[in-house]
């Protein structure tokens, strides 16, 4: 009997070890309850690199986008909250903001993930959402090139912070696809009243490990 109650609790120990974040994972977040917003632009030529054939709204040949925005996403200083409730974007809220996102799936994708866990309605989190976007600089070199160039982690930043001085080296984060090899897209980090901010250390160490090659390959837009 001893060896039997032995077995049945090495057995639940093992059971609980195999699903660590089974608890976390149930717990979606409480909107408004967060460290600060992270703003992510994606490159367009890369994303459509490996995506032109499933979603030819963003990436026609001819359209020509660079930035994009991905989306407005609350973080933890580790961590992220998602799905916070379960409220839907309501069509009239979404044809207040024409253009916003590159393809329209990603209205109702954003906002049930990333803006049901800001506390903002939706159309405030669009129209903060569509502050931020407008309110950053794009220097010239990413202003829809015509050839593809190589850069690095700093020279990405320093580019973005002439053009931007509200923003320092730490507001900035690129991320690469590839194995490292090729931008895939910049967050930048703002203070949860849209003020420009610090990214945690949790995003900056991602990031130089995402492109953690000696430089990457800037696509050319198409």
């Amino acid at each position: 009997m001893q060896l039997k109650n032995i077995l049945v609790a090495s057995s639940l120990v093992i059971t609980s070890l195999a699903v660590p974040n089974a608890v976390s994972a149930q717990n979606r977040g409480t909107p408004g309850q967060f460290d600060f917003y992270v703003l992510t632009l994606s490159w367009s030529p890369d994303y459509c690199a490996k995506n032109s054939d499933r979603d030819p709204q963003q990436c026609k040949a001819g359209k020509k986008l660079g930035f994009v925005l991905h989306g407005l996403w609350p973080q933890y200083q580790k961590g992220y909250p998602a799905n916070c409730t379960g409220e839907k974007l309501p069509a009239t809220v979404k044809q207040q903001f024409p253009g916003l996102f590159p393809s329209d799936k990603l209205y109702s994708h954003e906002w049930e993930k990333h803006g049901t866990c800001s506390g903002k309605t939706p159309a405030e989190y669009l129209a903060l959402s569509k502050q931020l976007k407008n309110s950053v600089a794009i220097p010239p070199a990413y202003n829809r090139p015509a050839k593809p160039f190589r850069t690095t982690i700093q020279g990405l930043k320093n580019l973005f912070v002439n053009a931007n001085p509200e923003l320092n080296a730490n507001s900035i984060a690129p991320y690469c696809s590839g194995s490292g090899r090729f931008l895939q897209e910049v967050f930048f980090c703002y203070s949860k009243d849209g003020k420009p901010g610090i990214c945690s250390q949790e995003i900056l160490n991602r990031s130089k490990k995402s492109c953690g090659q000696a430089d990457f390959l800037v696509r050319n837009v198409r």
